[in-house]
């Protein structure tokens, strides 16, 4: 008889599955509730580059923390809609912007980005 052939030895009832009280897979959820809201929190807070950074303080662009908290939110919802580069302009500046990286690339002020053609840019977000 071909071994391959004789299978009933090997094969077991398998255990059953215990039931978990309601109460432990509430505090289960709960947690990953928890842990899934930080995580979306810390991904919210946008980096801005070293030459972002330099950029701004060159050509005397402020962004106010009230603006600065409007992009991070337009950002997000950005990134759930698929967006990995945005292109972010707002009355003062324009910004490029890595949803998938949450980090400021670059910054120019209007005036230069008039002028200039934006790419690899698959987004583009309007603030007022």
């Amino acid at each position: 008889m071909d071994p391959r052939m004789n299978v009933a030895h090997s094969l077991r009832a398998l255990p059953r599955p215990t039931k978990t009280p309601n109460h432990q897979v509430s505090e289960k959820t709960g947690e990953f509730q928890r842990l899934f809201t930080a995580h979306l929190q810390q991904q919210q807070e946008l980096k801005i580059s070293k030459h972002a950074k330099q950029r701004m303080e060159s050509r005397g662009i402020e962004i106010t923390e009230a603006k600065w908290n409007i992009i991070q939110e337009k950002m997000l919802e950005a990134k759930q809609k698929g967006v990995h580069d945005s292109l972010v302009i707002t009355e003062d500046a324009a910004l490029v912007v890595s949803a998938k990286n949450a980090t400021v690339i670059t910054v120019l002020n209007r005036e230069e980005a008039q002028s200039q053609i934006f790419t690899n840019i698959n987004g583009t977000i309007l603030i007022d």
